[in-house]
């Protein structure tokens, strides 16, 4: 009988295509930020293919928002690359507690699993975890390209349609981004919180004292990225506990 569900489990989570379903209920989200982003990276004199080559080559969200904004106020490219370095920095460590979940798999799969790893993707990679039993690359890869693609034409899509809105302030638009984290925040925490209570608040614990302290000595945003990479390597030191 266990034999049974077990293959009855792994047939959701075994295709490209079974990874291509699980994207689709975030793909709203891709698609509101995308194009939120590609109405900012108009309103900063970027063109459309320097947006898809953004998009493209960056990928990641708060960066690219972040990477607009210190375009439009002429910083040095090496403060550009640093600050989108430390952004993205929170990837490797969830490369890393991904990472466990494809020990079997080639080296070329976990480069390409650990390339296109999202904060969304792994949002529904751990939700997904929580509920089976395991997954393959096959789903991963699946997951992870469907939101690849989705996110590049939705930045595409903004920035033709950034044409007729000259500022992204008046609709909101620059507040996307941190709605969609809030939204994220509760989609990761809600199942964790019912599974894992005591793993969950000490990361939460561990995240929320960090960013009161480093508030004392660095800024607001500094101290944001730094709290939030401490919060990561707690729950990757604990998550075999």
């Amino acid at each position: 009988m266990r034999g049974i569900i077990m293959d009855t489990r792994l047939t959701k989570t075994a295709s490209f295509i079974d990874g291509v379903k699980a994207c689709l209920p975030t793909i709203m989200g891709y698609l509101g930020i995308g194009i939120a982003l590609g109405v900012v990276g108009k309103s900063t004199n970027l063109t459309i293919l320097q947006i898809f080559l953004m998009s493209t080559l960056v990928y990641a969200g708060s960066a690219q928002f972040i990477l607009c904004g210190l375009l439009l106020l002429n910083a040095p490219i090496l403060s550009i690359v640093f600050t989108v370095f430390l952004i993205n920095l929170r990837h490797l460590l969830m490369s890393l507690s991904v990472a466990s979940y494809f020990k079997k798999d080639s080296l070329l799969n976990g480069i390409g699993i650990g390339t296109l790893l999202t904060d969304e993707s792994y949002g529904v990679l751990m939700s997904t975890l929580a509920q089976e039993e395991n997954v393959t690359s096959r789903w991963m890869h699946g997951l992870n390209l469907t939101a690849y693609l989705v996110w590049i034409l939705s930045t595409v899509v903004g920035a033709l349609l950034g044409n007729f809105i000259p500022d992204p302030t008046i609709f909101g638009l620059d507040f996307s981004l941190t709605a969609m984290f809030l939204g994220l925040f509760l989609f990761q925490v809600t199942l964790p919180l019912v599974k894992q209570k005591v793993k969950t608040i000490k990361i939460l614990l561990v995240t929320s004292i960090s960013l009161v302290i480093l508030m004392r000595f660095f800024s607001a945003e500094m101290s944001v990225i730094f709290a939030t990479l401490l919060g990561c390597l707690t729950g990757v030191l604990i998550k075999n506990e």
